[in-house]
């Protein structure tokens, strides 16, 4: 039960750093930091009662911690409870992965409930060109989903220009029909980001941001949020929770598209077989 409970707390407080919490936020985080393992069998009434906060209280913690019900989250505390029990004395690489797994684990909870995840990737089908922006260490995932995006969606445009040329191009996508501008921004947040957000709500473009906690300095600044942790270990942050989000979206896209994803999909397969694309396996 102890190795259990400082399982659990040890996820916990991963989580928890991420975000500032208000003062009945922060009796709620000192609960369970005391009662870990226990919390999981608790209802969001009973752990409101133990500490002595509003249900309410209870609802808006968890909603801060990404999760999209209290039911997510307490799957996320028994997952915690589940986690194999790191050896002692590991090296920094196995703590760097270590934390690599809390943050997975974290991201499984939010996904027990996918109607959310489905209903944004739904937009984003319907967004026709969907426009695909990052900047800095985000650059590099931006344009990994939008390669995969772009297997399945007739029109994906990546963005990596910041200024008058961001603005150009943006506005010219607006102009063939874009609905939204999805951008991915990680720490540390580019000021281009922000920027690009804006303007995306000034031509009236919904935002998808794609970063690594639910509230930020970012997050004002768009419609939707998806989130997953960074594991900050290294001298570089590792993304790979995030890798693991933006690859459920697509495929979520994918589901949404149904037939036409199917086509497109066949098509390329079609396409790389004539081209002799792919050295074989």
């Amino acid at each position: 039960m102890a190795r259990t409970e400082a399982r659990v707390s040890r996820s916990l407080h991963e989580l928890l750093t991420a975000h500032r919490l208000t003062p009945a936020q922060r009796r709620i985080a000192s609960y369970l930091a005391d009662h870990a393992a226990d919390a999981a069998a608790l209802t969001s009434a009973e752990l409101a009662e133990y500490a002595q906060v509003s249900q309410p209280s209870v609802t808006r913690f968890v909603a801060l911690l990404g999760f999209d019900g209290y039911a997510g989250f307490r799957r996320y505390l028994r997952d915690a409870a589940a986690l194999p029990q790191p050896e002692a004395g590991g090296t920094k690489f196995q703590d760097a992965i270590d934390a690599d797994l809390r943050n997975l684990t974290a991201l499984r909870a939010q996904l027990a409930d996918d109607t959310r995840l489905r209903t944004i990737a739904a937009g984003l089908m319907e967004s026709r060109p969907l426009v695909v922006a990052g900047y800095r260490v985000s650059a590099a995932q931006a344009a990994s989903f939008a390669y995969l995006a772009t297997k399945i969606h007739p029109d994906v445009r990546l963005l990596t220009d910041s200024g008058s040329v961001f603005g150009d191009s943006l506005r010219h996508a607006d102009r063939c029909g874009a609905r939204t501008l999805v951008v991915v921004a990680l720490p540390r947040y580019p000021r281009e980001s922000a920027a690009a957000l804006e303007q995306a709500r000034s031509l009236g473009l919904r935002t998808l941001l794609i970063t690594d906690r639910p509230v930020s300095a970012l997050t004002p600044y768009a419609d939707d949020v998806l989130s997953a942790a960074v594991a900050s270990e290294f001298v570089f942050d590792s993304h790979a929770a995030v890798v693991s989000l933006t690859v459920a979206l697509v495929e979520a896209m994918a589901d949404a598209a149904g037939a036409l994803a199917r086509q497109r999909l066949e098509g390329f397969e079609d396409y790389a077989a004539e081209q002799d694309l792919f050295l074989p396996e």
